[in-house]
C-alpha cells in the first residue's frame, strides 16, 4: 500500500479527517415526549413521535389507524382475539362498528360468549389474582368452590353460564333452526341472530348495559365471523342443542361473504388485536383475492422468535402476499386492553 493511499481511523474517518456517506443514518434528533396539564389523548399520542422505543412505534401505529379509519374508500377488518371483552373493552369496540368505522369483525366465541352475559344483564367483576393468605392453587380451588371463573384479575359467577345457555335455546337457536329448514347455518348467521336476540332482550328487560358487540353488528349490517367458534362455550352449546335438534353449523360458509368483501373493496385495512385464530383468518383473506391489505395495525405481545402466527410481523404478512408492497402497518408490542382505547381515541380525535 502507498503512502497515497487514505486509511481510515477508529471513528470512520480518514486520514484527511473525512467521513464517508452514511447509508443508514440520516439527521433526526430524538425529541421528548410531554405529559402537560390538560392534554388531549390525541395530543399526547402525537407527542409520542417525538420520542423512541415504544412511545415511537404507538405514534406510528395511531397515525396508520387515523388514515386508515378516516378513509371513506377503505374497508375494515377488526380482528379481536383475547378476553378483550371482560376485560372492559367491550364499549371501545361496539362504538367503533355503531360510528361506521369496522365492516366486518372477526373475532373469537369466547368474545362472543361474554358479549351476550353482558347484553341480558350479568356482569364481570373486578378480582384478584391471588388471594395473599392462600397459595395459588388453594386461592382457585377456593373459587372454584364457590362456583366463580377467573380470568386473569377478572371474576365470572357460573349462573351467568346458565342464563347464556337459556338465552340461547329460548331466543337465537330455535330461530335459527325455523328459518334455515333443516339446512346448515353459516357462522356469520349464528352471529347475526345472536345480535338480534342480545339487542331485543336487552332493551325488553331494561338492561343497564350497553346491548354490546353483536347487537351493534346486527343493528350495523356488519358481519361477525368467528372461525373457531366451536373453541367456546358458545360453540358448545350449539353442538349440544344439535344433539336433539335440527341444527348444525357450516365453517366454510362464512369464506363467501369474507372473501366477497375483499374483493369489493377499494382499499383494504386491517386492526389485529392480539394473535390466535382471528388473526390469520383476517390477513388469509388477502390470498384468495388479488389484492392484499393497504393498512394494517397490530397490537400484540406475543414475540416473533417462536415462528408463531400470533408474534408473526407484518413484514412477514407481506412476504406472504396479505400485505402490499408499500402498505402502511405499524405494529405496537404491549396489553391491548391499554393500547386499544389510547389508539382509538388517538385516531378518533384525529378524524372527528
Amino acid at each position: 500500500m502507498s503512502d497515497d493511499d487514505d486509511h481510515e481511523t477508529s471513528g470512520g474517518e480518514d486520514d484527511h479527517g473525512h467521513r464517508p456517506p452514511r447509508e443508514e443514518f440520516a439527521e433526526d434528533p430524538v425529541g421528548h415526549a410531554r405529559a402537560d396539564p390538560g392534554m388531549t389523548v390525541g395530543e399526547l399520542v402525537e407527542t409520542y413521535g417525538h420520542a423512541g422505543i415504544g412511545a415511537a412505534s404507538v405514534h406510528q401505529a395511531g397515525d396508520v389507524l387515523a388514515e386508515m379509519l378516516g378513509s371513506e374508500d377503505c374497508t375494515v377488518f377488526l380482528s379481536l382475539a383475547g378476553a378483550m371483552v371482560p376485560a372492559g373493552m367491550r364499549r371501545v369496540v361496539s362504538e367503533l362498528i355503531r360510528d361506521g368505522y369496522v365492516d366486518a369483525l372477526v373475532t373469537t366465541g369466547a368474545n362472543l360468549t361474554h358479549d351476550t352475559i353482558e347484553a341480558i344483564g350479568g356482569k364481570h367483576h373486578h378480582g384478584r389474582t391471588q388471594d395473599p393468605e392462600k397459595s395459588p392453587r388453594d386461592h382457585d380451588e377456593t373459587l372454584r368452590e364457590e362456583g366463580v371463573d377467573r380470568i386473569y384479575n377478572v371474576y365470572l359467577p357460573q349462573e351467568h353460564f346458565a342464563e347464556f345457555e337459556g338465552h340461547l335455546r329460548e331466543e337465537v337457536f330455535p330461530a335459527l333452526e325455523e328459518a334455515s329448514d333443516g339446512d346448515a347455518v353459516s357462522i356469520a348467521e349464528l352471529c347475526a341472530e345472536l345480535g338480534r336476540a342480545n339487542l331485543e332482550v336487552n332493551e325488553r328487560e331494561g338492561v343497564p348495559e350497553d346491548p354490546g358487540v353483536a347487537a351493534a353488528a346486527y343493528e350495523s349490517d356488519v358481519p361477525i365471523y368467528c372461525p373457531a367458534v366451536q373453541d367456546s362455550v358458545l360453540g358448545l352449546q350449539a353442538w349440544m342443542y344439535g344433539q336433539t335438534a335440527s341444527f348444525t353449523l357450516d365453517a366454510l360458509a362464512d369464506m363467501n361473504g369474507l372473501t366477497d368483501l375483499a374483493f369489493e373493496a377499494d382499499e383494504a385495512g386491517c386492526l389485529l388485536v392480539g394473535g390466535g385464530v382471528p388473526k390469520n383468518f383476517t390477513l388469509q383473506t388477502m390470498l384468495v383475492t388479488p389484492r392484499a391489505y393497504d393498512y394494517a395495525v397490530q397490537l400484540t405481545m406475543d414475540p416473533e422468535a417462536t415462528g408463531g402466527l400470533s408474534g408473526a410481523t407484518l413484514e412477514e404478512a407481506r412476504s406472504w402476499g396479505k400485505l402490499e408492497t408499500d402498505a402502511r402497518n405499524a405494529s405496537v408490542y404491549g396489553d391491548a386492553t391499554v393500547m386499544l382505547p389510547l389508539l382509538v381515541a388517538a385516531a378518533r380525535e384525529r378524524i372527528e
